[in-house]
Order: C-alpha cells, then structure tokens, then sequence
C-alpha cells in the first residue's frame, strides 16, 4: 500500500516537473520570437521632394503594418527648406514611433538634416558622423540682407520649437542655425542634442528596447530587441525622379532637349527628335523645380544656345556668335546651381565636355550650312543658270527651242543662234530661258 502511495506520489512528480519545464520552454521560445516588426528606410543625399514623399510613403506604411518603429538611416548635406518642412511635419504627425540614425560612419546630417534629426522621436549617431551647420542659404543670389536676416530668424525659432518639444537642447538647435555650429556624436550626446550613439542597427534596437515616446496619439513603448527589421526602398517612379534630381543629369538633360528641338527645326517632320527633346527638357525643368538654379545662369545657357542657332541660320563665316555662345555657355553652367555643397553643383568634368561637345556640333553644322550656302544650285529654275545646251532650231530674239538638261524649253537670244549651236542659259523667266551662244556644237 505504501508502495502504491508512494509510487503515485513520484508520477504526480514527474508529470509537475514535466509541466513547469514545458512550460518554461514555451516562455522561452515566446520570448525569442520576433516582437513586432521595425520599418527601415535610407535617406541619402539632398533633401528634395523625392525624399519627402520617400519619408510621408514609409510613415504611412509603418502605421499600416503597425510596426514598433520607423527608422531613418540619414546622410545629408542638407537641401530645400519646403520639402524638409515637410518631413518635419510628417514625424511629428506620426502615429508611429520615428528614429533618425545618422549613419553610415563618416555621413553627416548638416543643415536640413539637423532640423530632420531633432524633430525624431529618438535622435541617434553612429560613430564618426556629425550634425550641425543649419545656416539658411541663398539660393540663386537673390536674398539681401535683411531677407537673409528674416529667414535665420525664422529658422532659429522653428528648430528652436522643434528642440523644445522633444526635450532637446534648444540652445544648440539655435546657435547651429545662427552661428552654423556642429558636433561630433560624442559632443552631440554630451550636449543633449541626441539621445544615444550606437555603432550599427542591431545595437540601436536594443538600446531603445524598453524606451516610452510620446507621439500624436499618445505614450508608446517600444520593443523593438527582438524585432523583424524590414527593408523599404524607393518605387521605380521616385527612384527615376531621384536621379533626373541630380544637377548633373537635369544639366545633361537639359543640353539634349535644346539639340533635339534644334534638330527638329532645321528638319521639320523628322518628329523622333522634336519629341525626344521636348521630353528631355520638361524632364530637366522638373529638376530645376526642386534645385537651387540661379536663373541668371539658365539664362545665360539659353543665349549661348540662341547664338549659336543664330550663327547657323545667318551663316556668318567669321564665327564671332559661335565665339560668344561658347563664352555664353561656359558661364551660365558654372553659375546654373548656385549651392556651398558640392553635392548641389555641377561637376567641371561633365560641363567641359558638355560645352566642348556643343561648340563642335553647332561649328561642324555651321560649316555644313555655310558650304551649302556657297554651293551653286543643281535643282529648279536657280540650277539652270550657266548650264549648257544645243539649239534644236535657229534662236532668235522672238524665240526658239534648245535642250538643257535633256529637257525641251522654250529659249530666246539677243543674237542668233543657229541650230545645233551650242547655248548657255543665263536667265529663267517663267517656262522661257534667254540664252546665249556656248561652246557645245553638233
């Protein structure tokens, strides 16, 4: 009896332990699954419309996937004040958690960039990177003073709200605009400009795991230690635009939309290239939309490309427009983006050979049309002068017939010719050519 007792005390045991231990396991693995997933984007180079619809698209995505978070790997040097505005709106709008990392080491969030940084829910670095220089910029020469003096001033008070809302050093926000200050990732942490350095993204997840941010519809949570990182690039169409974004390519662009619609003028009913070009250009003025283009520079190019047009069509011989629409050229595309960043600028390899390339297509066309300028007619009533025929009959002042060109016509002479003497057109009138005695005889 005892033995039973006892027996049945050791499986009652052994089903417990076996119990707690399944148990156990089963914690275990709830707690190595994957909580929740993070939404990851890289936003690299110039701040423009692309990277704000980039940004507004993935914040939306992350509150439809209900991610824990949305983090933005940034490397700028800035760019324009309408589409960073933007993006500042959509963070602080966001349903959803927003981590700015400055990253990769060695990238930058400068000017527009710093302002995206401080607006972030959670503002981290990674090592070797900087954040600062918020000064406004000119764009295209056309800001005096004072209207310089209004845009810092309004500038300083936006990061300066933007600093104060999320905790931030106001202080810093305000002298990096007015006073272009930066900071490396340790001075930035030091002066409570970002919240944590973390040296690649497995690190950061687990160092804002447990955090509480305020967002627009309240405190959240994040846990984010184990979660499923997902990837986000570009659709096709922002990834086109991104690149027509470059001033090298608007630039490009821009040189062949003028070759096209001059292609279609000196050959109209060609079509392919007037359509080519004509796309070409509405591509490059899209670019010119969210580039800082210093027009006097624009207008510069378009009276390089005038005058060479001009040159062409007057068939000057002496070149002097071809001369000054290569000067033309030359200094409206150094002055076309007028921007500090290099990034913004054209580059001197692709404008030398731009304008090289079109002084010679102009020159080379200018020689053609000038050659054909010069060229005696070989066609109509102008191909007849000078030509050679035969008399078929006696030519006299009333008139008579002569072949010229194979053709019979109509001829008459201040003097007589007799027939098969040998005539040599010197005016067309109407259907009738006067004609003179030539060396041709039968």
């Amino acid at each position: 009896m005892h033995r039973k007792i006892i027996s049945a005390a050791l499986i009652i045991l052994s089903v417990i332990l076996l119990l707690n231990n399944s148990s156990t396991s089963s914690e275990e693995k709830k707690e190595l699954r994957p909580q929740g997933e993070v939404l990851v984007i890289t936003v690299e180079g110039v701040i423009n419309p692309v990277s704000a619809e980039h940004i507004n698209k993935s914040i939306r995505k992350a509150s439809e996937m209900k991610a824990q978070a949305l983090i933005i790997k940034l490397d700028t040097p800035g760019g324009l004040d309408a589409s960073m505005r933007s993006i500042v709106k959509d963070i602080i709008r966001s349903d959803v958690p927003v981590v700015v990392y400055v990253s990769p080491s060695g990238g930058r969030a400068t000017s527009a960039g710093v302002f995206i940084t401080m607006a972030a829910h959670i503002a981290a670095m990674s090592p070797g990177t900087t954040i600062g220089a918020a000064h406004p910029v000119a764009v295209g020469g056309g800001m005096d003073e004072a209207v310089i003096e209004k845009a810092v001033s309004d500038a300083a008070a936006y990061i300066k709200s933007i600093a104060e809302q999320r905790g931030r050093n106001a202080k810093w926000a305000e002298d990096a605009v007015r006073k272009s200050i930066s900071a490396t990732e340790t001075e930035a942490l030091k002066e409570n400009v970002i919240d944590l350095v973390a040296k690649n993204i497995n690190e950061l997840l687990l160092a804002i795991d447990g955090k509480t941010v305020k967002t627009i519809v309240g405190d959240k949570k994040l846990n984010t230690e184990n979660a499923k990182l997902v990837e986000h690039e570009m659709g096709f169409r922002l990834k086109v635009l991104d690149i027509i974004g470059d001033p090298n390519i608007a630039y490009i662009l821009m040189l062949l939309g003028f070759y096209g619609l001059f292609f279609e003028l000196t050959n109209p009913g060609a079509i392919f290239p007037g359509v080519i070009g004509a796309t070409c250009l509405i591509l490059a003025f899209y670019a010119f939309q969210i580039l800082p283009v210093n027009y006097a520079g624009l207008l510069f190019i378009a009276l390089g490309i005038l005058l060479f047009v001009l040159e062409v069509i007057l068939v000057i011989p002496y070149g002097l427009l071809t001369i000054g629409g290569i000067i033309s050229l030359v200094l409206g595309s150094l002055m076309l983006f007028d921007y500090p960043h290099p990034e913004l600028r054209l580059s001197l390899s692709v404008v030398l050979p731009a304008v090289i390339i079109t002084a010679l297509f102009f020159i080379i066309t200018l020689k053609l049309a000038y050659k054909a300028y010069k060229r005696k007619p070989v066609t109509g009533v102008e191909g007849l002068k000078g030509e050679e025929g035969i008399a078929q009959t006696d030519i006299t002042p009333e008139g008579g017939m002569a072949i010229i060109h194979g053709e019979y016509w109509k001829a008459y002479s201040d003097e007589l010719i007799q027939k098969n003497e040998g005539v040599v057109v010197e005016e067309v009138k109407g259907l009738r050519v006067k004609v003179k005695k030539g060396s041709l005889s039968y």
